[in-house]
C-alpha cells in the first residue's frame, strides 16, 4: 500500500493571518481521515508561522480517534524537541529550518559536520525520550548524503523523505524528468539497502505525484500546499478522496506489473 500523509499547515496558515478561531484544524485533520488520508502531517516551526503549540496536542487526540499516526515535522532546536517529546507523535520528520524561508527549501546537509552532530543530538535526544519514537530525515536524493544517513541509520532512523521540490517545478516547467527518476532509483536502491522507507514529499501536485507513482519508487506521500490550494475550488474531502484513490489505483497497477 502507498500511503498519502496530508499535510495541514496552510489551514493554520489562513487562521493565523486573522488571528481567528477559525478554519479548525481539527476539523480539517478529521475531514482528511474520513477521505481516505493515511496520516496527518504538521510542521511545527520556530516561527510559529502557522502551526501553534496547541494545535500538536489538539491534531494528536483526532489522530488517536481515527488510531492513524500524527507525522511532527520540525527542526532540530532544543525547543521544538521538548514540544515533540510532550505531545508524543507517532513520527517525527527532521527538516532544516531558516526562518528567512518560504516553505523548506531543501533537505537536510547531513555533508556539514556541524549540521550531521545537531541531527545526530536531536535524534539522541527524541529516542531517549520517545524510545518507540519513528523517526524520518528529510534530504536530497544524492548518493552521499544518503552514505551520512547509514551512519544514523536503524534502529535510531526509520525512513528518509526525498525533497522533491525541484522534481514538482521542473514537472510544471515540462523539463526533462529522466534525471530525476534515474536519482530516484539509485537513491531507492541505497535505501531499501538500509532497511529504511523511502518517503516522498514537497510541491507535489496531482499530476506530479501520478507521474511518480507510475515508477513505483515510493511508499509514502507527503503534500499539503497543493491539496489545501485546490479545496478552495473542489473542497478538502473531495480533493483528498480523488487523490487517494488516484494512489490506490497506480499502486495496484504497479503490483499487478
Amino acid at each position: 500500500m502507498v500511503r498519502l500523509g496530508v499535510n495541514i499547515d496552510h489551514v493554520a496558515t489562513i487562521r493565523q493571518a486573522r488571528g481567528e478561531e477559525y478554519p479548525s484544524i481539527v476539523a480539517a485533520a478529521r475531514t482528511c481521515f474520513m477521505n481516505g488520508a493515511d496520516q496527518i502531517t504538521i510542521h511545527l516551526r520556530e516561527d510559529r508561522r502557522h502551526i501553534q503549540d496547541t494545535d500538536v496536542s489538539a491534531v494528536k487526540l483526532v489522530t488517536r480517534e481515527f488510531s492513524l499516526p500524527l507525522n511532527l515535522e520540525m527542526g532540530c532546536s532544543d525547543e521544538i524537541i521538548k514540544v515533540a517529546i510532550e505531545s508524543a507523535p507517532d513520527w517525527v520528520c527532521l527538516v532544516p529550518e531558516n526562518r528567512q524561508e518560504r516553505t523548506t527549501e531543501g533537505g537536510l546537509n547531513l555533508l556539514d559536520k556541524m549540521n550531521f552532530a545537531r541531527v545526530k543530538d536531536a535524534i539522541k535526544q527524541l529516542k531517549s525520550g520517545l524510545p518507540n519514537l519513528k523517526i524520518s530525515l528529510f534530504i536530497e536524493s544524492n548518493p552521499d548524503i544518503l552514505k551520512q544517513v547509514k551512519e544514523l541509520s536503524a534502529p535510531a532512523v526509520s525512513a528518509v523523505e526525498i525533497h522533491t521540490g525541484d522534481y514538482a517545478r521542473a514537472f510544471l516547467n515540462e523539463d526533462d524528468l529522466q534525471p530525476f527518476f534515474a536519482s530516484y532509483t539509485r537513491s531507492r536502491e541505497m535505501v531499501k539497502e538500509m532497511r529504511l522507507g523511502f518517503h516522498a514529499g514537497h510541491g507535489l501536485t496531482y499530476e506530479s505525484t501520478l507521474a511518480l507513482l507510475k515508477k513505483g519508487f515510493f511508499e509514502e506521500f507527503n503534500i499539503g500546499h497543493w491539496i489545501i490550494s485546490e479545496s478552495i475550488f473542489q473542497g478538502l474531502g473531495s480533493v483528498v478522496k480523488k487523490l487517494k484513490e488516484a494512489i490506490n489505483a497506480n499502486a495496484n497497477t504497479n503490483a499487478r506489473g
